[in-house]
């Protein structure tokens, strides 16, 4: 059992490491108080317990014991004690892939996907044009059932986006629920090389820009900016921003998205649990004058709502649809030296006037419900849009 205590320390002492940086963390047999007043974090009777468990899967446990997945459940179950949804121990596996993630870049099947907080379903929001999604016949609106026939709802989103993702040329087998009758579609993805499409626009009614943010990624910010300078260059008269199921993304690109559209000014600023301040402000090189308008729904989280919530408090434009979905708070990427990671929440976000919007959301200017074409649900019919154009018309 020796090398089974040794492993059990070192990876309470690793987690410790992580989290508790000021502190004195001792490998002894007994951990130490992180600071004054505080209860110890992992004590002898801890360490007990766990060699106690390790005895029972060595004497008892019937199927084979992988030791690196046991010490990174240690990892993952102590974050997961914290009881917050946003923060999430990354094995060196889901590290690599969360990093080509944020870059927008990356080897999969180019869709981007959501998850309700409540439930734990996750759809599928957007399917890439002329991509391995969209080969397999995956769709938009679809509800991710299982993945390599391992059910997903209610498992960690972004390791099940490193589970769909993977190696060019392999294969990804997914089931999803479609439709209302939620009828079981199995599909085969062949894995590619995809740059997310982040921004989609066109002109609408001839003079009326319009720019679909699906994601927050730093491959973003050139994309809304090619957009917008297409766009100008066309004539445009008005704007529409639709960040409608945007879950979110990077801080850095949102904010220099809002750069180019905001006059001098604060953008948003963050505070953590010592009341430290950390401002994001634009400079007074771009402002974007033109009327304009946004779209959001209850999809609509974190940089998105950092989006609205600057547009909104600046005056600069209506916000149209539905409440937003609430999420407030930043989340820290901390390198942990052994090619692992944790995504920590350490601070709270609040719009220039100073609003926090955590658990609450950003509540539109003018609220209008998604309603379908009840003739025709197939028809491309959008009474939000509808109305969003109809603003940006009466203010031209």
């Amino acid at each position: 059992m020796k090398k089974n205590k040794g492993f059990i320390k070192g990876a309470l002492c690793g987690a410790l490491a992580v989290l508790l940086v000021a502190g004195l963390v001792s490998c002894g047999s007994r951990l130490h108080k992180a600071s004054a007043g505080k209860e110890e974090v992992v004590d002898s009777e801890t360490e007990q317990k766990l060699e106690m468990l390790q005895q029972l899967i060595d004497g008892s446990y019937l199927g084979d014991v992988d030791e690196d997945a046991l010490q990174s459940g240690i990892y993952k179950g102590y974050i997961n004690g914290l009881a917050d949804p946003y923060s999430v121990y990354y094995d060196k596996e889901e590290t690599e892939q969360l990093l080509e993630t944020t870059s927008g870049e990356y080897s999969g099947i180019g869709a981007v996907l959501s998850q309700n907080r409540e439930t734990g379903i996750i759809t599928i929001l957007q399917v890439y044009d002329d991509s391995p999604a969209q080969k397999a016949g995956i769709k938009d609106d679809d509800i991710l059932y299982k993945v390599e026939g391992e059910e997903v709802t209610g498992v960690d989103l972004t390791e099940v986006v490193s589970n769909i993702k993977g190696e060019e040329g392999t294969e990804v087998k997914m089931t999803v629920l479609r439709g209302d009758a939620n009828d079981e579609v199995e599909v085969t993805a062949v894995r590619g090389k995809v740059e997310a499409q982040t921004v989609k626009y066109e002109m609408k009614d001839g003079d009326v820009g319009y720019i679909r943010v699906s994601e927050f990624d730093s491959v973003t910010y050139d994309q809304y900016k090619a957009a917008i300078e297409d766009l100008e260059s066309q004539g445009m008269k008005g704007l529409i921003v639709d960040l409608r199921n945007n879950p979110g993304g990077n801080l850095a690109t949102v904010c220099d998205m809002l750069d180019l559209m905001l006059p001098e000014g604060l953008i948003v600023y963050t505070e953590d649990k010592d009341g430290n301040r950390s401002e994001e402000t634009s400079d007074e090189e771009h402002q974007f004058k033109l009327p304009m308008t946004v779209l959001v729904n209850g999809n609509s989280a974190s940089a998105s709502e950092i989006y609205a919530g600057a547009i909104q408090d600046y005056g600069l434009g209506e916000i149209i649809g539905t409440q937003t979905y609430g999420k407030g708070v930043v989340q820290q990427l901390v390198d942990l030296q052994d090619g692992t990671c944790l995504k920590l929440t350490v601070s709270q976000y609040y719009t220039p006037k100073g609003r926090s919007i955590n658990g609450v959301g950003i509540e539109p200017d003018e609220i209008v419900e998604y309603e379908e074409n009840k003739e025709d649900p197939n028809a491309e019919a959008d009474n939000q849009l509808d109305k969003a154009l109809e603003v940006i018309k009466g203010n031209m």
